[in-house]
Parts: structure tokens; sequence; C-alpha cells
């Protein structure tokens, strides 16, 4: 038998208020019990792709009977109930891929790091966790949940996406022999173009990398699992890219030039992977920084951060109008920082996953009817 059972009332409410779209979600539905049944193999695997950077591999701690713990939130705090059946032991959606592949740079040698059903195995969790068994009780489908993704890219540099042009930024930088702060006009580098930026009226010294190579690896290397479906997805002979999640925005926050182009690049990022993908309806789901307020936000953290909101304003963007939301983390976060992986706290990793599992879910819910 399938038992519903309630999540914490509080973290009910902080997920439900961190979803937001065109049509801002209403409250929050308790997830049951996965069966442990498989999907209907007879139906086009609805695959989602998850991008970003080293908060959506798996950071948060499993193991401990301290705050912070999977182990600690789900039999001490009474969390995520759904996630542990009556012998105590991890549930397994039967309906859910949870596959990962890695590699730096473009296409080339790819590591698969996990590739099994969805359950907690191994010390960490990720965001893909929640988002999982969001869409796994959702979807009547088979869904893959495809993770092609490495730490430590920045959207306006490494992952920048293809039609993205050089611009320029003039900036503030010390003379080396005065030792005095001067302004100093660069252009930044455009997809395709080496290196990340030079000072205008010189001529650029490409380097061993370019703008967008890990866009261009992370796009083929989740290109290439689903060429070879079957050998990933058990029985799996048709697919349909449904969905983007993106978790991003670390890096950026350390360059101004990057951070005041970051809403242009990611309306670039929707549309190249639409394009990709040949997915030109795929919704899109964007999570904040989860250390940053939209009270107190400055500098490079608010542009990010206001960028994220503004892709999803059907006013602002209204073509992307019920294809694209963004789930605000901070109140949903549990400490620490984006750069330092929120202490490796799994509730922050599971309330993120649920968040953006959730808006997905909405996003799909709103066109099917």
């Amino acid at each position: 038998m399938v038992k519903t059972r309630l999540l914490n009332s509080a973290f009910l409410a902080l997920i439900a208020l961190a979803t937001t779209n065109s049509a801002p979600v209403q409250g929050y539905e308790p997830l049951p019990d996965p069966d442990g049944k498989p999907a209907d193999m007879t139906r086009k695997v609805k695959v989602f792709i998850i991008m970003g950077q080293s908060n959506t591999l798996e950071m948060g701690k499993v193991k401990g009977d301290k705050e912070g713990s999977l182990e600690y939130a789900t039999k001490t705090e009474n969390l995520y109930p759904f996630m542990v059946d009556d012998t105590g032991n991890w549930t397994v959606r039967k309906d859910v891929r949870n596959l990962h592949v890695m590699g730096s740079g473009g296409p080339g040698r790819t590591s698969v790091k996990r590739n099994d059903w969805l359950t907690v195995s191994g010390g960490k969790i990720g965001i893909e966790t929640g988002i999982g068994h969001q869409l796994g009780n959702a979807l009547d489908e088979p869904v893959l949940i495809l993770k092609s993704a490495i730490g430590n890219r920045s959207l306006g540099w490494d992952l920048l996406p293809p039609d993205s042009p050089s611009y320029e930024f003039e900036m503030e930088v010390k003379n080396r022999q005065t030792k005095k702060l001067e302004k100093k006009t660069f252009v930044y580098a455009g997809y395709g173009q080496s290196p990340d930026k030079w000072e205008k009226g010189t001529e650029p010294k490409p380097i061993g990398w370019k703008a967008g190579v890990q866009y261009d690896g992370d796009v083929a290397r989740a290109k290439d699992v689903l060429k070879n479906l079957g050998d990933f997805y058990p029985g799996a002979t048709e697919y349909e890219v449904a969905g983007f999640l993106w978790w991003q925005g670390d890096k950026d926050r350390y360059n101004t030039g990057h951070a005041i182009k970051y809403e242009q690049n990611l309306n670039n990022l929707i549309a190249a992977l639409r394009q990709d993908f040949n997915a030109p309806k795929a919704k899109f789901v964007c999570a904040t920084l989860g250390q940053t307020s939209r009270q107190n936000a400055q500098g490079n953290e608010k542009l990010i951060l206001d960028a994220m909101f503004a892709i999803s304003d059907a006013a602002k963007y209204p073509a992307l109008k019920g294809d694209v939301a963004t789930v605000y983390t901070n109140p949903i976060s549990m400490g620490s920082a984006s750069n330092a992986h929120y202490g490796g706290n799994a509730k922050t990793y599971m309330n993120v996953g649920l968040g953006m599992g959730k808006a997905m879910v909405e996003l799909l819910k709103a066109t099917s009817k």
C-alpha cells in the first residue's frame, strides 16, 4: 500500500514560497512513497537535463547523526518521509533513472558518475533527488534525470552559449608601474573566442580554452547518452527532452564583466539548449544562489539574482511566458554559501531539488491544460 505522509509544515511553506514564475505556484502537495513499480516503457521517456557548476553535483552529506546530514533529517527531524520505507531503508524509484555524465571542456572523454534508479547510495546526494521524486510522482511516463555538469565553470566564459557576441567593458585596473588604479576598456570574448578578455586595441592571444567550450562538451555528452538511450535506461527506445534545470552563478559573481551580461547569457542559453536538443518548447527552471537575499543583494550577486528573476518575467520576455520559472533558494537554504557548497547540508540540496522539481511540474501542468 502506498501511504501519503506530509513533510514538515515549515518546509512546505518555504518551498512553496521559493517557486515563482509568470503564474505563481500555489500550495505544495505532499509526496507519496514510491510504489517501486517500473514505468510504462511503451511511452516516450521524458528527459530532464541538469546543467550548471559544482552545486549541481552531489554535495549534500548522507551519513551522520547531526544536523545537516540526510540521515538526521529523515530519522530525527522526520523530514522527507517518502525517502525512507517502512523498514528504514532508502526508497527506490523504478520509474526515474538517475544519470550523471561528466567531462572537462569540449567533447571527448566522458566519465559516467552515476547510472541507477533514483535512490540514495553513496555518501552524497544532489538536487536530482528532489527533482526526480517530484517528476516521478507527477508524470506517468518514464523519467530520465540526465545531469551533464562539472564544477568551477562560469556562464560568461566556460558555459557561454552559441550566438553570444563579444562586448566591451570598462574596468579599473592597477598600473604595474604607478600602482594606481586607472580605467581601461576590455573586450570580453564571444562564443568561440579566446582568451576570456583582452584590452581594447590590442591583439588577443588565444589560450588552450575558449568561450563556450564547456557548453559544447556538456551538450555533446548529453547527446551521446540520448543516442544510446537503451544502454542507460533499460527498455527505453524513444525520448522527448521536456525540460532543463539550471543551478549556477557562483563563478560569475567574482567577475563583474560576466555578471553584467548574466541575463543576456541566460536568455541565450535557453534558446541554444532548445535548438541543440531539438526541443523548442522545453521548459526551463533556474535556481538562485542560496546565500543571496532579494532584500540585501548587492554588486555582482544582485546582478545575477536580478537576471535570474528577469527571465521568468513574462512582461519582459513574453516569448518565454509559461516556459520558464525561477526558484528563489534563499528561504530554503540552510546556511553557508554557494562557494562552500552550503556546508554540505543535505537539507539545502533536498529543498532546492524539491523546489526545482515542483516548478518544473507546474510548468508542465500549465502547458497540458
